[in-house]
Order: C-alpha cells, then sequence, then structure tokens
C-alpha cells in the first residue's frame, strides 16, 4: 500500500508555492509521494492565457524533475472534459485499489467542497488535507465540513506565506519582468524558450523537445 498525494489545478505555470505545498504536505503527512494532477478544464472558472493542456503537462513535468517524492500524471488530460475531482479519484482507486489517497487544497478550496461535485464520494475516496495560511483556520474548515467529513478524513498541515500566483508570474512575463525564483528556473527556461504569455496564443501547441538538464 502506497500513501498518496494528489495536487490538482491548472499550473498556468507551476510555481514554487505548489511545489512547497507538496513538500510539506508530503513531510508532514507521512504521503509517499505527491502527484500533480494538471486539470483538463477548470470545472468552476475559466484558464486565462491557456497554452493547453499538454504543455502545462511540460511545465508541471519540468518543475518536478529532480525530486523524486514528486510526479505528473496526465489522467485529467486523457479523460478529457471538465476536470471533477471525484471522477480522478474514483479513477485512481479503480486502477491503485490498495493505495491511500489524500487530495491536498487550500483552506479557501476546502470551505468551498460542499459546492463541489459529490463531496461526500471526494471524502469517501480521499483524506481532505488542507494547508492552513493566514485567514483561513482549521476551526473555521470544520465548521463548513462538520457535517460532510467522517471521522479521521480531515488532516492539516502548515503551509508558509509565500505570495506568488500563476496568474502574478504570468503578468511578470507579460511586462517583461523577471521571475526566476518565482518558478522552478526549468520552467523558467520553458516559457521564455516557448514565449508564452508574451503574445496572444496560437490555437494549438505541440509540447517541444524537453529541455537538456544543466
Amino acid at each position: 500500500m502506497s500513501r498518496l498525494g494528489i495536487l490538482g489545478g491548472t499550473f498556468n505555470p507551476p510555481h514554487v508555492a505548489h511545489l512547497v505545498c507538496a513538500q510539506e504536505a508530503r513531510s508532514q503527512l507521512g504521503l509517499d509521494r505527491v502527484v500533480l494532477m494538471p486539470v483538463h478544464t477548470p470545472p468552476h472558472k475559466a484558464a486565462v492565457d491557456d497554452p493547453g493542456g499538454e504543455v502545462r503537462l511540460e511545465m508541471c513535468r519540468a518543475a518536478a524533475d529532480g525530486d523524486p517524492g514528486l510526479e505528473v500524471s496526465r489522467l485529467e488530460l486523457d479523460r478529457g472534459g471538465p476536470s471533477y475531482t471525484v471522477d480522478t479519484l474514483r479513477a485512481i482507486h479503480a486502477s491503485a485499489p490498495g493505495d491511500e489517497l489524500t487530495f491536498i487544497v487550500g483552506g479557501d478550496q476546502a470551505q468551498g467542497l460542499p459546492t463541489w461535485r459529490e463531496p461526500a464520494a471526494i471524502l469517501a475516496l480521499a483524506v481532505l488535507a488542507v494547508a492552513e495560511r493566514e485567514g483561513i483556520v482549521r476551526e473555521d474548515v470544520r465548521a463548513r465540513l462538520d457535517e460532510l467529513a467522517p471521522a479521521g478524513r480531515l488532516a492539516f498541515f502548515d503551509m508558509p506565506r509565500i505570495d506568488v500566483s500563476s496568474s502574478d508570474v504570468r503578468r511578470r512575463v507579460a511586462a517583461g519582468r523577471p521571475i526566476r525564483h518565482l518558478v522552478p528556473d526549468r520552467v523558467a527556461a520553458l516559457i521564455a524558450k516557448r514565449g508564452l504569455y508574451r503574445l496572444p496564443l496560437p490555437a494549438t501547441l505541440k509540447p517541444m523537445e524537453a529541455l537538456p538538464h544543466d
């Protein structure tokens, strides 16, 4: 049996806060590994300046490169359509029924769980691991999910405050400002080589060959 963490998102682009979140969840909750799961289509909001799922997957692989505890999955991209968490957890459970699943979210996402598709099924399939950050405390999350979450299906871990977001990175690139240290070096190199987020994106964009190792 493996203790598997799943960190989903658009990852447009993946940045250091994503990696720190994965690291802290793995360390504090005793997970064997964490999987970055880029969505095909976000069910609750539009993906802005989206270069396409294959390119976002490529950036996730660049971000995870060299970290033995971090993996990347294309499960939601291959399934297509809106990426509902309950469908993803069912697919992972069906393929690896012995694994113990932990779905990693921020506090704001956790409080919105009752509005997701089949929230009770999500909590039956996976432990919900909530990153605690300023402004969101576990008592608020517990109160919001009290009627949904069976005993033992909520976990909390500390997340350092890192004020960076994918939209911040995209704006900096568009303005010609540096993004080094906000994203992994290989992601920054990929963004630069692709010319991402600078000009209107073409309708289709094929993944290019992997960047050479430093």
